[in-house]
């Protein structure tokens, strides 16, 4: 979770769900920062069926990079490509999923337009700057939790109270 004195605009209270972190750098998604687009418009502009409960579900903004590349988080196992993030909790890149999770209004998902990158070694500089707080996932925040409480909502969970959090330089 983004910290006040990050101060990238960026990730200004975001919450970013790690995808994956290595040597050659980090890679997640924002899932906090709602689009302006809706489900809806997004299936009307790829010409997919939509279920009409999903229509007016919010599109997010997963972060700066590549910003027209979507990823689907998604609690459905049926469909066939997939990659397991947490038990219950599956990623999915491809059209075809894209379009067979928008027909069905049953499993629960997160759209993310763009992803969040950090090459080698920045993120554990940043996070060493104070500029981020680690928190376990959980799939139902991932996938239920209200994008604009989220942040709050995750540091409150940890004991921390979100006023209580200043801008300050870090330790180094």
């Amino acid at each position: 979770m983004a910290m006040p004195q990050l101060g990238d605009s960026n990730f200004h209270r975001s919450v970013v769900l790690m995808l994956e972190h290595g040597d050659g750098g980090s890679m997640g998604l924002v899932i906090n920062r709602g689009a302006p687009l809706t489900l809806g418009e997004l299936a009307r502009g790829q010409s997919m069926k939509v279920a009409s409960e999903r229509t007016q579900q919010p599109v997010f903004v997963g972060g700066p990079v590549e910003a027209h590349r979507g990823f689907l988080l998604h609690d459905e196992e049926s469909v066939p490509e997939k990659h397991v993030i947490l038990p219950g909790l599956f990623l999915s890149v491809t059209l075809d999923a894209l379009s067979l999770l928008l027909e069905n209004p049953r499993p629960r998902l997160r759209f993310c337009l763009g992803y969040a990158g950090w090459g080698p070694g920045q993120l554990e500089r940043e996070m060493a700057t104070g500029s981020w707080l680690f928190a376990e996932a959980a799939v139902d925040a991932v996938l239920e939790g209200d994008a604009s409480r989220l942040w709050g909502d995750t540091l409150r969970g940890m004991g921390v109270d979100p006023a209580m959090l200043m801008v300050g330089k870090g330790l180094n």
